[in-house]
Parts: structure tokens; sequence; C-alpha cells
């Protein structure tokens, strides 16, 4: 009998468009994130669009110590927990070490290794154990290629249930870049491949300890992304990015959502004709 980790799998990864994983960048309330699933779950089945509900339960990795991380976990895990009875959807969240691994899950039907921790092979093992889908963001320090020996240490602890995401590399201290010829070689490892539109976006660093982003790419990298055989795409997204109390600079405005998914997957099947 096949699980409902593997259904899901199969159901993100099987299909003739591409998947979503969207949502705010952090359970910031109990209202918010609530709203906004409920607006995308209600776009993408408009659209026909396999969806995955994305909020981080807790932010680990914050550049200054005021910064805003959560509403507590066992309360954003509530949260979550709610929106995946209610709305029934699927939900995927972050993971920082491997005593989170069985909290986590569950409620989250895919386990997301953050960027930073992309490397971290006792937590990449935990992961895999849980049986879980496990989605690996790849490092900005790292070229795609060297993702073959993080996708092994998954692979190799008996679960094939993986996915890839490029949130962009590094050029110099305050900017990303996308290199969009890591969508291809990452697809070369027989896994498939997300692009975080937003994420890789931002501009870390900055003076202030809070990030910068370029929003207005964001289409930009997204068609690129489709183009070139992106399985899935990744954004965060909120009603007023502008009041997001985590990465609100590099979000997608929620009311953009559809017009550029619906662009997406005309392009996509534009891309599924050659």
């Amino acid at each position: 009998m096949i699980n409902k980790e593997t259904e899901l799998y199969n159901k993100l990864t099987q299909n003739s468009t591409f998947f979503l994983l969207a949502g705010p960048c952090v359970i910031e309330d109990e209202q918010t994130p609530f709203a906004i699933a409920q607006e995308l779950k209600e776009i993408t089945q408009r659209l026909q669009i396999p969806f995955v509900f994305k909020a981080s339960y807790r932010k680990a990795n914050r550049s200054r110590l005021d910064s805003f991380t959560g509403i507590g976990d066992k309360r954003a895990i509530e949260v979550l927990s709610e929106i995946k009875r209610h709305l029934n959807l699927p939900i995927i969240t972050d993971i920082h070490e491997c005593c989170e691994v069985d909290m986590v899950s569950q409620v989250a039907d895919i386990l997301q290794i953050p960027a930073f921790l992309c490397r971290q092979t006792d937590l990449l093992v935990c992961a895999a154990k849980s049986q879980k889908i496990v989605n690996i963001k790849k490092g900005q320090f790292l070229s795609p290629e060297s993702m073959r020996f993080t996708l092994d240490k998954v692979l190799q602890s008996n679960n094939e249930k993986v996915m890839l995401t490029d949130r962009g590399t590094f050029f110099g201290y305050q900017d990303l870049v996308v290199d969009i010829r890591s969508i291809p070689i990452m697809k070369s490892l027989n896994c498939p491949v997300v692009m975080d539109v937003t994420h890789s976006l931002q501009k870390p660093n900055q003076t202030a300890g809070v990030s910068g982003g370029d929003p207005q790419m964001i289409e930009t990298i997204a068609r690129a992304a489709i183009s070139v055989g992106a399985d899935g795409i990744f954004m965060e997204t909120h009603p007023a990015p502008e009041q997001a109390k985590s990465d609100g600079k590099n979000m997608l405005q929620l009311s953009e959502v559809e017009p550029l998914l619906n662009k997406l997957k005309q392009l996509k099947a534009l891309v599924n004709t050659f």
C-alpha cells in the first residue's frame, strides 16, 4: 500500500504542470496564515496546480537578536495543524535540529532543510528517517553539482522522497544571483527541482541587520525557471508584505499570485510542447 507521503510526492512530481509551495515566511499570528492558506487554496484549485502550504513555525536564522522569530513553537505548530485540518492542505515547514523532527512530523508532510543547514549530516539523516518528504534548499555557498552529496545522505538513509530547491548564490556580501543552469544540473541528479523565486531575490547582510529584496524580479525568475524545466515553484506571499514580520521585502503581494501563476501555467504548457 502506498502511504500518504508517497502519494503526495507522486502527485507533486508526476503531473503535467508545476507544483506550488507557498505561504507566509513565518506563523506571525493566528489569523493571517489561515487567510493566506485559504486564498492560495482557492487560486490553485481554479488553476489546477498542486499546492502545499508553507510557513515556518519558527525562524531560527536571524541577523539580529531582536528580530521576530515566531509566536512560540507549540502554538505555531497548532496553527499549522488547524490549517491542515480545516483546509485539508498538506504542510511544509522548516526544521533546524534533530530534536524537532518528531514534533514537526506530527503535522508536516514535507520537512524543509534550510539552505544554511543543507550540509548538516545528522539533520539530513534524521529528516530522512522520518519517512516524510524532504525538501533541501541549496546553500547560497554551494555549487549545484555539490548537492549530489547532500542528496545522497537522504537517499542512503532509505528515503527516496527528496526535492532540491535553488534559492540563489552569494554574489559578494550583500546580494544573490540566480544561475539558471542550477536547475538542469540538479535535475540531472534524478531529483525534482524547485525554484525559490522570493528568497533568491534577497539582499542579505544589510547594515540595518534586516535583509532587503527585489520583488519586482519575481516574475522574471519564475518564468526563467519554468522555461528550463523546474518542477515546482516556491514563493512567500502576504496580503501586506510591508507589514510582514519576516522577509517582507522580498515577498510577493498576495493579490499578484493568481496572475503570475496563470502566466506560468500557460508557459509550462508551451514548454511541454518542445
